[in-house]
């Protein structure tokens, strides 16, 4: 009896065991992508200032991100109909991988290298656009592709 329930409790969990990877071979997606999602609050009277950051400054960073290869596209979504609390536009950055702390650490610098500042002037560059936009969501998305 005994060598009968210790076969039982090895059976169950063996069983369990040896159908996850059915289940997983199942699963109708493939991973794909990352898109970063800012949503943006424009306040009242800065839509003007703020398109043209997003279209001189914001593009010329993001254009240099697509040079290093380090995202694959970037765009500006406008939130058409929004309701209470929710963003006027999305700012959306697309790519392929996450850096590891290495990489991450190299891009800094490279990009500091490229806008030729310190983070204590883009803190306080960021800081200043806040008269006339606030960040109010954040959403880090992966893609789930269909499985042919």
């Amino acid at each position: 009896m005994k060598k009968l329930m210790f076969a039982a409790m090895l059976a169950a969990p063996l069983a369990l065991a040896m159908s996850a990877p059915a289940v997983a071979q199942n699963y109708p997606f493939d991973y794909g992508n990352f898109a970063d999602v800012t949503g943006i609050d424009i306040l009242d009277g800065g839509g003007i200032e703020y398109a043209n950051y997003l279209a001189k400054e914001w593009r010329k960073n993001q254009e240099f991100a697509k040079s290093q290869g380090w995202i694959s596209d970037y765009k500006v979504y406008s939130n058409l109909y929004p309701r209470e609390g929710e963003p006027d536009l999305y700012l959306m950055i697309m790519y392929a991988k996450m850096p590891d702390a290495a990489e991450a650490t190299r891009r800094d610098e490279a990009y500091r290298d490229f806008v030729k500042k310190n983070d204590s002037q883009m803190a306080t560059e960021s800081g200043n656009r806040g008269k006339f936009r606030k960040v109010v969501s954040s959403s880090l998305l992966g893609e789930m592709l269909f499985k042919k």
